[in-house]
C-alpha cells in the first residue's frame, strides 16, 4: 500500500484558507495519511484534523514545518518527492512510474515556489501545462496513482458514515448514546 503526504507549500493564511483546507480534504479522501503545512494555521490544522475525526481515518496535519528539511527526512528515508506544477512533465506521462512508488511526498505550492523544489523533486508532473488550482492537481494526480480504488476507500473509527445511495441522503450515526 502506498505511503502518500501532501506538503503544502506557501500557504497564507488571510487568503489560502479555503484552498489549502480542500488541499488536504481532498488528499485525505483519495488516500493520504497525512499533510505538512510549511506554514504556520492552527485553524487549517483543527479544521481537517475536525473533519477526519468525525468521518473517520487517521489523516493528520503538520503545522509550521520546514519544507526542506522535511523533503531531505523523506528522501533520506527512500521516499521519493513529485512536485505539482504547470511546468513539469504531463501526468500522463509520469503516472506509471510514479504508481510505483511505495513512499510519496506530493508537493502543492500556493504562491511562487522556490526554485531549489523543482531540483530536490523526482518528478515535477504538470496538469495540462496550464494555469490550474491546486485542489484538482491533487485529485487528479492521487487519482491517476492510485494502487487502490480510491473513490472506494472505506475509513475506519468514523463516528458518521455516507450510505451510497442513488437518490437522497443517508448518513449513519456510528457512535452509540447510551
Amino acid at each position: 500500500m502506498q505511503k502518500i503526504v501532501i506538503l503544502r507549500l506557501g500557504h497564507r493564511p488571510e487568503r489560502d484558507k479555503r484552498i489549502t483546507t480542500h488541499v488536504g480534504l481532498t488528499a485525505r479522501a483519495l488516500g493520504a495519511e497525512g499533510m505538512l503545512l510549511a506554514s504556520n494555521d492552527k485553524g487549517i490544522k483543527n479544521a481537517i484534523e475536525d473533519v477526519a475525526e468525525r468521518w473517520g481515518g487517521d489523516f493528520y496535519v503538520e503545522n509550521d514545518v520546514n519544507w526542506k528539511s522535511e523533503i531531505e527526512k523523506w528522501k533520506e528515508e527512500g521516499g521519493k518527492v513529485c512536485h505539482l506544477s504547470m511546468y513539469g512533465i504531463n501526468l500522463p506521462d509520469a503516472a506509471g512510474e510514479i504508481k510505483l512508488c511505495d513512499k510519496l511526498m506530493i508537493v502543492v505550492g500556493a504562491e511562487k515556489v522556490p526554485t531549489e523544489i523543482y531540483d530536490l523533486a523526482d518528478w515535477n508532473v504538470a496538469i495540462g501545462n496550464q494555469p490550474h488550482s491546486e485542489v484538482a492537481a491533487v485529485a487528479l494526480t492521487m487519482d491517476r496513482i492510485a494502487q487502490e480504488e480510491p473513490l472506494k476507500r472505506e475509513f475506519g473509527y468514523a463516528e458518521l458514515t455516507i450510505v451510497p445511495m442513488e437518490r437522497g441522503k443517508r448518513v449513519i450515526n456510528n457512535v452509540k448514546e447510551e
